[in-house]
């Protein structure tokens, strides 16, 4: 139902930037939620960012506010997310996911489809 394929990522110096975006397929007709998870090395998986299909509503982690921030292009149906202030702590796989609940909430969302990973690696 949902295809999801990221770009972007790579490796970049403490404070430097990098964009990711996820080309999102949905056959779907109503709201859903969409965004960004990763997932550290040794660590759990963690909701970076995430928004609604329509409208604005938006949610951050509290360990990314004020630095990333999450977009959507409806015009070429990508899920952009911006992250700069980069910290060693970023590192980690990011992937694109989407929650087809029509009850989802963006700070609540579930990765039941996912995209194939990018990796960001930030260096001190």
């Amino acid at each position: 139902q949902v295809r999801l394929v990221e770009s972007g990522g790579g490796s970049v110096q403490t404070g430097g930037s990098l964009a990711l975006s996820c080309a999102a397929s949905a056959n779907t007709t109503f709201n859903y939620c969409i965004g960004w998870f990763r997932r550290a090395p040794g660590k759990g998986r963690e909701l970076v960012a995430a928004r609604y299909s329509r409208g604005d509503s938006t949610f951050y982690a509290d360990s990314v506010k004020g630095r990333f921030t999450v977009s959507r292009d409806n015009a070429k149906n990508t899920l952009n997310l911006q992250m700069d202030s980069l910290k060693p702590e970023d590192t980690a796989m990011y992937y694109c996911a989407a929650d087809l609940n029509p009850a989802c909430t963006t700070a609540n969302m579930k990765d039941n489809y996912r995209g194939q990973g990018t990796q960001v690696t930030v260096s001190s």
